[in-house]
């Protein structure tokens, strides 16, 4: 009997994958290329003072990236100090404490609200969460603090509050999600040789489950962080879309995003169309940093795990 013949495809396999890893670069390069030529406007007229005015009217062509950077940061770190603690509660309760019937309905259900468009938060948070955060929650916020910087203002429901809490709830599905997958990985007979030497659910869980798993949650963190930085119509919403920068939450501002969203159709001149650009721009470099800070710490938590040598 004659051996079959097979036809080697690992060249082709490694100039396939080649290609499309270079395909990825090439895009990114054109992207940014993209962004540099149609902020180039700007960039000449503003320079480096861009980043640092606040100043944005469009009727005397003055324009600033002060804060639209600021309405982004605040209310993503809004966004993320509510979602990253009770993502991980959630996703430990799923994982160690809930009944498999319960943990399926309750998986299924944190998998449906990552299907939600943003545009369907975006109106929710107008319509419902944001009248009842005017009329119950901001008022009890200012009586507890009085005269605290955060909760000084009128309680319009609108502003960064809402935003944060809206971007917490939009991102929470997306870091459950892959930090409850993290934990289910962690390997039985290690939980069980814990449980085995007396230790209880608690303490398996911290000194088990948590350091088995905390490159896959610092992972989880950061998608989600991505997500909340960029997000755009969910925010346009309920931020309030003022260029002015408040130290206090109550107060309604803009992001980079509903800056572009709300703006973008209405750049009718060179140097305005340009700014809006740059901010993109900007955009694309803070989301950038946040990738290579991420890298950073996965590989250093994975060398402190002695995962990386």
């Amino acid at each position: 009997m004659q051996p079959k013949t097979h036809t080697n495809l690992d060249p082709t396999f490694r100039w396939l994958t080649l290609a499309s890893g270079l395909g990825v670069v090439l895009l990114v390069a054109g992207i940014l290329y993209t962004l540099v030529i149609g902020a180039m406007p700007a960039l000449k007229h503003f320079g480096f003072g861009f980043l640092v005015s606040q100043s944005w009217d469009p009727a005397f062509m003055e324009f600033g990236a002060l804060s639209s950077v600021y309405g982004t940061l605040i209310s993503t770190a809004i966004g993320m100090l509510i979602a990253v603690p009770l993502s991980l509660v959630i996703a430990l309760f799923l994982v160690e404490l809930a009944p498999p019937a319960v943990s399926r309905l309750a998986g299924g259900a944190i998998e449906l609200l990552a299907a939600i468009p943003s545009i369907i938060y975006g109106m929710w948070g107008l319509f419902v969460f944001a009248p009842f955060l005017a009329d119950h929650v901001q008022p009890r916020l200012a009586e507890l603090i009085p005269g605290f910087p955060l909760f000084e203002g009128p309680p319009m429901g609108i502003g960064m509050l809402s935003a944060g809490i809206i971007l917490a709830l939009m991102v929470l599905p997306f870091i459950t999600s892959v930090t409850r997958d993290v934990f289910q990985m962690v390997p039985a007979v290690v939980k069980e040789s814990a449980y085995g030497m007396g230790s209880t659910t608690w303490e398996v869980t911290r000194k088990v489950t948590i350091p088995y798993g905390i490159q896959g949650v610092v992972g989880a963190c950061f998608l989600g962080l991505g997500r909340a930085i960029g997000e755009t119509m969910a925010v346009t919403f309920v931020i309030g879309n003022r260029h002015e920068i408040s130290a206090s939450l109550f107060a309604a501002g803009n992001s980079i995003a509903s800056t572009l969203a709300n703006e973008f159709t209405e750049a009718s001149d060179e140097l305005y169309l340009g700014a809006l650009i740059e901010l993109g721009l900007v955009l694309f470099g803070v989301t950038l940093l946040l990738q290579l800070v991420a890298r950073w710490w996965l590989r250093r938590t994975a060398r402190k795990m002695g995962a990386v040598r």
